[in-house]
């Protein structure tokens, strides 16, 4: 059997444009808004709140997916609306507009996700979900590459003149609408379940889902309360004394250490077990934190970056393939669309303590803080002791 497929092949361009024009944007979000009066709290609680507002869109849009046994259109639209959302940041500066137009690009996301990783599961086997994850993955995060790098080359010849580049990264926006509309769904993909979908049903599932699929998720979310948004490493970035082109630079350098191990780090976690591949990225993580609140040395900071590359790519796509791989087929839209429904009221937490624990005592204590959760978190899932090895055999 074929592991990437014309579909996974699609979706991970689909991926990579979309990533190119929200991660053109990402690097100087904190740069533009602290420009136009936003403190480092309400940078915070903005962050926080869009995550959580539209990101419980995730289990209603996922659960839908798969009552109407639906991929397709729910990745179109929600792709649809991400790309309109870039060049309506430069319109208005007010809060409550930014506030809108940042929850139009996230509820985009929550419209496809739980439809977009449930048509990657369905293209594989379980012995194939790391690689084809860590492989959607990095194609990606290469659209994470080359956003900024264009970021960067376009601030060089046009210091601060950040509100041109949101009408700039419309276009990779549409270009991955564009290529949405190449995927067609299959005939018989999943069993629907025909009943009425309400916008906080998907709560349901968690009460009925497999009691391993609440052990791994309960893990996941403690992780997430403590995972702040990655604008804080950015602002420790700009705050130990590089500039804009600096700051870019470093976020692109990271996320190319992402893009170039997720595929190959994937394909390994589907021979040990994606439990101990996941595991492994959080002892990277909380060595990254804990050097990110002790130092201040450039060179230090470039090789935390480097290591917080790694941590990405043995986690983000490992725990989205874990999560399809303990949920039934019919019910794959659902499963990750609870867990990223409740992993975004999380985040809207995390970030607003991390804003308030930067606020009152420091960088340092952010940093140490998630370090030392995220400790906790790795003796959980070492102390499960449920077997890793049903995570990479085949169905």
């Amino acid at each position: 059997m074929k592991t990437i497929t014309r579909t996974v092949w699609i979706l991970s361009l689909v991926s990579l444009f979309t990533d190119m024009a929200s991660e053109m944007l990402y690097p100087i979000m904190p740069i533009y808004l602290k420009s136009i009066g936003f403190s480092i709290l309400l940078i915070g609680i903005l962050e926080g709140l869009v995550e959580a507002v539209a990101g419980i869109s995730k289990g209603y849009f996922g659960q839908l997916s798969d009552s109407k046994a639906k991929r397709a259109p729910f990745i179109q639209l929600g792709y649809s609306l991400s790309a309109i959302s870039k060049p309506m940041m430069a319109f208005f500066v007010y809060p409550l507009w930014i506030f809108f137009a940042r929850t139009t690009d996230r509820l985009g996301k929550g419209i496809r996700t739980g439809a977009r990783d449930a048509m990657l599961s369905g293209e594989t086997t379980k012995a194939n979900k790391g690689k084809v994850f860590g492989f959607h993955r990095s194609m990606d995060t290469f659209g994470a590459v080359l956003g900024p790098a264009l970021a960067l080359i376009y601030l060089y010849f046009y210091p601060e003149d950040y509100i041109n580049l949101f009408y700039i990264a419309f276009i990779p926006g549409v270009l991955a609408v564009i290529a949405s509309f190449l995927l067609k769904d299959k005939k018989v993909e999943i069993i629907a379940e025909k009943k009425k979908i309400s916008f906080f049903s998907f709560i349901n599932y968690w009460k009925k889902s497999p009691a391993e699929y609440r052990k791994v998720v309960l893990g996941l979310l403690f992780f997430a309360l403590f995972n702040s948004s990655d604008v804080f490493l950015l602002l420790k970035a700009k705050d130990a004394g590089l500039d804009d082109t600096w700051v870019i630079g470093i976020y692109i350098f990271y996320n190319l250490i992402y893009a170039l191990t997720a595929f190959p780090l994937g394909s390994f976690a589907d021979k040990i077990g994606l439990k101990k591949m996941f595991v492994f990225g959080l002892i990277i993580f909380s060595i990254v934190y804990f050097g990110m609140g002790l130092t201040t040395n450039l060179y230090a900071i470039i090789a935390l970056f480097f290591g917080y590359g790694i941590y990405a790519a043995a986690t983000e796509g490992i725990s989205k393939a874990w999560i399809t791989n303990i949920s039934k087929d019919e019910n794959t839209a659902t499963a990750v669309g609870t867990y990223s429904a409740f992993q975004s009221i999380v985040s809207m937490v995390a970030s607003v303590m991390a804003g308030l624990l930067w606020f009152y005592f420091g960088a340092s204590v952010t940093f140490f803080v998630s370090a030392i959760a995220t400790l906790l978190v790795i003796l959980y899932f070492v102390g499960n002791a449920s077997s890793t090895k049903i995570f990479s055999q085949s169905r």
